[in-house]
């Protein structure tokens, strides 16, 4: 009598949508598959931000829009996927691009006339991304170092600066695909 085992390659997800909330904001996202270990995430937000000092008299909160666009490579599927842990929903490490921006519509703040400038930044970084037992609730986290440029335009002049940026996240959140 003869046996035949049929093994399943590890894979991230065809598109998983998640709904997370950070420390310092609130996102959703989707990712899409692009092969076994590649996925792209789309994400919309509201970045949150604290302020202060001298010149203010409370410290001050701010939200701003985000737009984020990630390749990231889930590296460590395979891996987990062998030791029998759970890969549902792409959870495993992953290596990133995160390119982000954050446009100059509109501020929510406990300020009045607070304002931001147009920026995109670019950021390589590494991270984790695990489910909560058998649920579709996630926690990831993040860190990364990169550019941001501050996009500014007037009527005379079009000026680009720019600096280093860090990219530090943690957030937990639902994932609203069915898991296997």
């Amino acid at each position: 009598m003869a046996f035949q085992a049929q093994a399943q390659d590890a894979s991230v997800e065809k598109s998983v949508f998640n709904a997370q909330i950070g420390l310092l904001g609130l996102y959703a996202n989707n990712e899409f598959k692009l092969t076994n270990s590649l996925a792209l995430r789309t994400e919309i937000g509201l970045d949150a931000g604290i302020f202060g000092g001298s010149f203010y008299e409370k410290t001050g909160l701010i939200l701003v829009p985000v737009f984020s666009l990630e390749p990231r490579w889930y590296y460590n599927l395979e891996k987990r996927n062998n030791k029998g842990r759970n890969i549902a929903n792409n959870s495993a490490n992953f290596v990133a691009l995160a390119v982000d921006f954050h446009p100059d519509w509109f501020v929510i703040s406990n300020y009045d006339n607070v304002g931001i400038r147009s920026q995109l930044s670019v950021i390589p970084k590494w991270g984790i991304r695990r489910h909560i037992g058998k649920s579709n609730f996630n926690y990831e986290a993040g860190i990364g170092l990169g550019y941001r440029f501050n996009l500014t335009q007037n009527i005379d002049e079009q000026q680009i600066s720019g600096g280093a940026a860090l990219d530090l996240h943690l957030r937990i959140g639902y994932s609203f695909k069915k898991k296997k």
